[in-house]
């Protein structure tokens, strides 16, 4: 079997594995499950803009400072990025989309 372990702070979250072999599991542990997944929604109808970042932000209960200290930007440059005045790179949109507990950001 083809497992891939996803973790979270160093504690295993998910595991991966092909559907065939994810059929198969079920399968012998009795359950029967639909042939295909379901489709999925686009992935950009899911996602708000960013321009709603800080709006998001305060419906969390994060301070500014809090969401800049949990992505490791700081307080400035999160403003910045809330006005509009800069566009973060992938990495720092995943960590906010992260720590938001939201789809994602690209």
């Amino acid at each position: 079997m083809t497992v891939q372990i996803i973790s979270r702070d160093g504690e295993p979250e998910y595991a991966v594995l092909p559907w065939g072999e994810y059929q198969a599991l079920m399968q012998a542990a009795g359950r029967q499950e639909h042939a295909e997944p379901a489709a999925a929604q686009p992935v950009n109808a899911l996602k708000p803009s960013l321009e709603q970042l800080q709006a998001l932000r305060e419906a969390k209960g994060l301070s500014p400072e809090a969401l800049a200290r949990s992505v490791g930007i700081s307080p400035h440059y999160l403003a910045m990025i809330e006005r509009g005045e800069r566009r973060p790179d992938a990495a720092i949109l995943r960590s906010l989309a992260w720590t938001l507990g939201l789809e994602g950001w690209s």
